[in-house]
């Protein structure tokens, strides 16, 4: 991450809410993807996505599954039905959280 600390706290949130909206993603199109969505102001690193993803993948959260490319190994990213769930609960508790922020700085 590069310009802004405060995503730092809700990249797992992010992660999850990206794959929630494709069937699968790769570690670099996570990246690339958050970036895009936010006009370049979320630059998520490697040293703070894989983490990530290795505990969501050790708490059932998602799957990886490996294919070829061009000749390459990739490693694919995939929700669970657990990882469903909670994604879905996340985005309540933040939609909570954004809209009392919104409140608190007169934000319309």
């Amino acid at each position: 991450m590069k310009k802004n600390s405060l995503y730092k706290g809700t990249l797992q949130n992010i992660i999850l809410k990206l794959l929630a909206k494709e069937v699968k993603m790769y570690g670099y199109q996570i990246t690339q993807h958050a970036k895009e969505l936010t006009k370049g102001e979320l630059e998520m690193t490697e040293g703070a996505l894989y983490p990530i993803l290795h505990k969501l993948e050790s708490e059932e959260m998602i799957i990886s599954e490996i294919q070829k490319i061009n000749g390459r190994d990739r490693k694919y990213y995939l929700l669970t039905e657990k990882g469903k769930k909670q994604q879905a609960v996340q985005e309540d508790e933040m939609k909570s959280y954004l809209f009392n922020l919104s409140t608190i700085f007169n934000i319309s």
